[in-house]
């Protein structure tokens, strides 16, 4: 498994940016899947943000044209930059990593929390 440590959660005005960090430990970083994940009170768990090592990425459509996941391959951090942030996008934030290409992500931060205040 990887260990994750996520960063840069908070409080925001609705309409204002935050931006994630995801530092990730291994060798192999740059092969790995990395995705942004959040969960907001009383709702299910749901992808944000994917991405592949071979430069794909995947965004759920309520945060298209307003989030933007990437990647520092030679600081092993995954970054997602937030804009526009509404009030539904007020939720804990998890940084995951699939290590081992098998489809699934094995490796989970501790969370971070956002804010957003109307």
């Amino acid at each position: 498994q990887v260990q994750l440590q996520e960063s840069g959660g908070g409080v925001v005005q609705a309409g204002g940016s935050l931006r994630l960090s995801c530092a990730a430990s291994g060798r192999a970083f740059s092969t790995y899947t990395m995705g942004w994940f959040r969960q907001a009170p009383g709702k299910e768990r749901e992808l944000v943000a994917a991405s592949w090592s071979g430069g794909n990425t995947y965004y759920v459509h309520s945060v298209k044209g307003r989030f933007t996941i990437s990647r520092d391959n030679a600081k092993n951090t995954v970054y997602l930059q937030m804009n526009s942030l509404k009030p539904e996008d007020a939720a804990v934030y998890y940084c995951a990593a699939d290590s081992t290409a098998r489809g699934r992500y094995d490796s989970w931060g501790q969370g971070t929390q956002v804010t957003v205040s109307s």
